[in-house]
C-alpha cells in the first residue's frame, strides 16, 4: 500500500483571504435579506422573494465556482451581473413599497460592498 496523502484536497479556502471575506459578506447579505423578506406581503413570498433568494444563492454559487476555477474571468463577470440583477430586484421592492427607504439604504449598502469586492477581484485578475 502506498502512502499517498491527500491532505488539503478539497479544503475550503482561507477565510481570512479575499475570497473568504467576500464569502462572509455574501453570507451576511443573505442573513439580512432573510430578515427583510420575512416582512414582505404574503402574496410576494413566492414571486419577488423567491427571485431575490435565488439571486443571492446564485451569487453565492458563482463565488465558490470562481474560487475553484483556474480561469476566473467569465465566472467573475457572471457574478458581477448577478449582483446587478439583485440590485434591480431590491429597487423593485422599494418602488412597490415593500421596504422603507431606510431599509433600502441599508440593504443596498450591503450589496454595494459585495459589488466593490467583486470589482476588486475582477481587477486583480486582469
Amino acid at each position: 500500500m502506498s502512502d499517498m496523502s491527500h491532505d488539503g484536497t478539497g479544503d475550503s479556502p482561507d477565510q481570512t483571504g479575499p475570497y473568504g471575506k467576500l464569502l462572509a459578506k455574501i453570507e451576511s447579505l443573505d442573513a439580512y435579506t432573510h430578515l427583510v423578506l420575512a416582512n414582505f406581503p404574503k402574496k410576494e413570498r413566492h414571486l419577488l422573494c423567491a427571485d431575490i433568494r435565488r439571486s443571492i444563492a446564485d451569487a453565492h454559487r458563482l463565488c465558490v465556482v470562481a474560487w475553484k476555477k483556474y480561469h476566473k474571468k467569465t465566472t467573475l463577470h457572471d457574478l458581477d451581473t448577478e449582483i446587478e440583477v439583485l440590485r434591480a430586484l431590491i429597487r423593485k421592492s422599494l418602488s412597490l413599497h415593500y421596504i422603507t427607504p431606510k431599509r433600502y439604504l441599508t440593504w443596498s449598502s450591503h450589496v454595494n460592498e459585495v459589488g466593490r469586492m467583486i470589482g476588486g477581484w475582477i481587477k486583480s485578475q486582469k
